[in-house]
């Protein structure tokens, strides 16, 4: 298996301060003309100039490994040739065109529909949107346009967006106190999150319970949540904390909506393309959805999203049910291809495995030495630490883990948090990164650690 060795081989490496000087003067410049309502730069205070492979460059000369790519959207990595290639050769075709079919657009459905999951694969349809939230928000009008009901049951953690209606479901309240847009037909369950389920039952019937509560509110009228017109669900949780639900969570799932009808929709809007060591997420599990939605790393930077669904859904679906001028981008569909073709073929799935193991298997062990870390979950390249103030109580140290961010950051490795109280260190590294550079990341975080450890005591 080829893996294009393209990051900066000393990495991590920093120079100056933190911002350096050119960083500091293009924060400033961006913090006069940009909102203040930005995240990342709180993170990462920084300036880049240019990234290679899993490391991004600074314009200061400051080197830093990349455990984020851009949230899963560069699971090739910064500058792939494989997909430069690709949009260099596109770019000589046609960059716009609004639905009439081109060369990169028919070679990219045909890619896709090869390796949808098994019930989908060969004869989906495909309604391309505009970015992960718009496709959550299609997957969810066309449910409720299929099963001719309202409500939407979704998960707690969940995140699908927080644009328009898709916002309801999207769990953690505080997106919506500013998408003027009320929660409407949308019901929360538990998702079956095992280190910190609500209810006090055996890990062993987490599921039971969760599906349980599902066909209660199904069968009973008076239950409240009204007619139920589909279920949408992350294959594993991204931003409620990188949680891997119980094996038995989703076959259980699809067998009470396919008992009672109910379009099953998965997100793996973060979970697929790789990212877990399989092309989707829902493939460890042998279960197929209805509706697929599918964004972030599929357009190789370039934005790019679409929802996959049963050929038969597509009956009577009125023309303009879903519009959006940007959809199916010929740049980003000429990525797509490449990428697809390159999971398909190249083995670098079967690395991700094997590697993804054994830095989970690193993180165990920190977690063993230290007492901050909770738990360590997660499958392939799509693992979390979770960090407590105390193994016992499990506490969040939601503080803790901002420390960490700050601290990784200075010794040059980039990595973010997610999950219910902020408190989980997430590992979400380019699939094609280099065994020294994995070696060195593990060394800032085992290190970074243990300094803000000494501090937290």
């Amino acid at each position: 298996m080829e893996v294009y060795n393209l990051s900066y081989d000393e990495a991590p490496v920093i120079k100056t301060e933190l911002p350096g000087p050119r960083s500091r003067i293009a924060l400033n410049e961006q913090d006069m003309l940009e909102t203040q309502s930005r995240t990342y730069t709180r993170a990462f205070k920084l300036a880049v100039d240019n990234a290679r492979g899993s490391t991004v460059m600074d314009l200061d000369g400051n080197i830093f490994i990349d455990w984020f790519a851009g949230i899963s959207v560069l699971n090739l990595g910064h500058n792939n040739p494989i997909v430069r290639h690709a949009i260099e050769e596109q770019l000589e075709k046609i960059v716009h065109i609004n639905e009439v079919p081109t060369e990169a657009r028919i070679n990219f459905l045909k890619t896709l529909n090869s390796v949808l999951p098994k019930e989908l694969k060969d004869h989906a349809r495909t309604m391309f949107t505009v970015t992960g939230a718009d496709a959550c928000e299609a997957a969810i009008s066309l449910a409720r346009h299929v099963s001719g009901k309202k409500t939407i049951v979704a998960f707690g953690g969940s995140y699908h967006g927080v644009a328009g209606d898709i916002v309801g479901a999207t769990a953690n309240y505080h997106y919506r106190d500013y998408a003027g847009i009320s929660p409407r037909d949308i019901y929360h369950l538990p998702f079956p999150y095992p280190y910190r389920f609500p209810v006090n039952v055996p890990e062993g019937d987490i599921s039971k319970v969760v599906i349980e509560q599902l066909e209660y509110i199904i069968r009973d009228p008076a239950a409240g949540p009204g007619s139920i017109g589909g279920v949408l669900v992350e294959p594993v949780q991204g931003e409620g904390g990188y949680i891997v639900p119980p094996d038995d969570f989703l076959p259980m799932l699809r067998e009470v909506t396919e008992k009672y009808s109910i379009p099953l929709i998965f997100d793996e809007v973060q979970s697929g393309m790789g990212r877990t060591g399989k092309i989707w997420a829902s493939e460890h599990y042998n279960v197929s959805p209805d509706i697929m939605c599918i964004s972030k790393s599929v357009g190789g930077g370039i934005p790019a999203s679409m929802i996959s669904y049963r050929a038969d859904y597509d009956r009577d679906l009125p023309a303009g049910f879903h519009l959006g001028t940007y959809r199916a981008n010929p740049l980003a569909l000429a990525a797509g291809t490449a990428i697809l073709n390159y999971l398909k073929t190249s083995g670098i799935l079967d690395r991700v495995t094997s590697k993804g193991r054994y830095i989970k298997k690193r993180f165990e062990e920190m977690a063993g030495k230290n007492p901050f870390i909770g738990d360590v979950r997660g499958l392939g390249y799509m693992i979390a630490a979770e960090l407590v103030r105390d193994k016992n109580t499990r506490e969040p140290a939601t503080e803790i883990a901002n420390a960490m961010k700050e601290t990784l950051f200075r010794h040059g490795l980039l990595m973010l948090t997610c999950g219910h109280y902020g408190n989980v260190m997430r590992y979400i590294a380019p699939l094609t990164i280099e065994d020294h550079i994995i070696e060195s990341g593990l060394d800032v975080f085992s290190e970074s650690l243990d300094e803000v450890s000494k501090k937290m005591k």
